[in-house]
């Protein structure tokens, strides 16, 4: 997952949390979605040292956390083909961290306009490294964003306006960040973000949750796992929403007029993804102007 600060300090070392991101974009470059260009050292030794729990979470869970990046990296990948199906142009991909989509989707869709941003020592990374391989240009941009600074360069209303200078509909998606704050906090943001795509009619908003599972001794085994998570990133890690309905509300709520709570299962004969063997555990939000 990559991750943003449970705190408003701007100055905040994300050095503890980008090990999220690592592990992520290994996963990516093992399946063959990713670029070598992306691909870290220290990815590859996080992707050695996960393989044992991830067997077990395997067992336990019908998936694990691979299965989970999977599943919900290949099903906003669809989603983003079919919002620029309708002549959407503008991507801002939001904790981008070594995630590979910026490149694929400039690689088979030039027209666009990819803009990946993150906090400002992840930002600089991955501007570094698409710099490197010739990607960066007009059209493919890195950016440093806060999504709780409610001010200043870094906030999301800068960030978006300096990004696409007009009112255009865009695609905007957060991967891997929702989680690791509380509901409150983020709701906070979405409030913002649904504001920001008001007067762009046709934009579309692509997350995903976790839902929490009915079952006693497993919803304790992932609280065990999500406060150790939360312990080592210095963040609120959380499951906000039990069930489907539960999410749509929410998300009507902070502002978008439509939202669907995609889950994978449904995806299962369309699309390349691997399968969990009970209910996943992941959902993707769709959420429009």
């Amino acid at each position: 997952m990559n991750t943003t600060p449970s705190d408003n300090s701007p100055g905040k070392d994300s050095s503890s949390i980008s090990f999220t991101a690592l592990y992520t974009g290994a996963v990516w470059h093992r399946n063959g979605l990713s670029d070598d260009i992306l691909a870290t050292g220290q990815g590859r030794w996080l992707y050695h040292l996960m393989t044992p729990f991830e067997a077990s979470s395997k067992a336990l869970l019908g998936g694990n956390i691979r299965t989970f990046l999977l599943q919900r990296h290949l099903i906003i990948d669809h989603l983003i083909e079919q919002a620029l199906g309708r002549g959407v142009t503008q991507v801002l991909e939001i904790a981008c961290g070594m995630s590979p989509r910026g490149i694929r989707l400039r690689d088979k869709y030039p027209h666009i306009h990819m803009v990946e941003a993150d906090l400002p020592d992840m930002a600089t990374r991955k501007a570094a490294r698409l710099l490197v391989a010739g990607r960066l240009g007009d059209k493919h941009q890195v950016m440093p964003v806060d999504i709780l600074a409610e001010s200043g360069v870094q906030s999301l209303e800068v960030v978006v306006k300096r990004a696409f200078d007009n009112n255009e509909p865009m695609v905007v998606i957060t991967e891997g960040l929702t989680s690791y704050f509380s509901l409150p906090v983020i709701s906070k943001f979405w409030n913002r973000l649904a504001r920001l795509m008001q007067p762009r009619p046709g934009s579309v908003y692509l997350s995903e949750c976790y839902l929490m599972p009915e079952r006693p001794l497993l919803r304790g085994t992932l609280k065990s796992l999500g406060g150790l998570l939360g312990a080592v990133t210095r963040s609120d890690v959380s499951f906000h929403f039990l069930n489907d309905q539960q999410a749509a509300e929410h998300f009507t709520v902070c502002g978008f007029p439509s939202v669907a709570v995609h889950n994978p299962a449904d995806f299962y004969d369309r699309l390349p993804i691997p399968e969990s063997r009970h209910d996943p555990m992941v959902r993707v939000i769709e959420a429009r102007s």
